[in-house]
């Protein structure tokens, strides 16, 4: 079991940081993730794993004026 923004979800062995936000249905351009507090750069979801038992943040960014 992983947390994903305070919800629980279901681990499965090889589970990236792209399989999370498909998982949660998180589609916003401008995303910043951490995993345990440390942030995950964007060009490594697909091969960054979440490990079981690990709290994961995804932070959706607004930009305006």
């Amino acid at each position: 079991m992983i947390r994903v923004n305070g919800e629980n979800l279901e681990w499965r062995n090889g589970m990236t940081v792209r399989d999370v936000l498909r998982q949660m249905n998180y589609t916003f351009p401008l995303l910043i993730v951490r995993i345990d507090g440390r942030l995950v750069s964007r060009s490594d979801y697909d091969t960054t794993e979440v490990p079981d038992g690990t709290s994961m943040d995804a932070i959706h960014m607004i930009s305006g004026g």
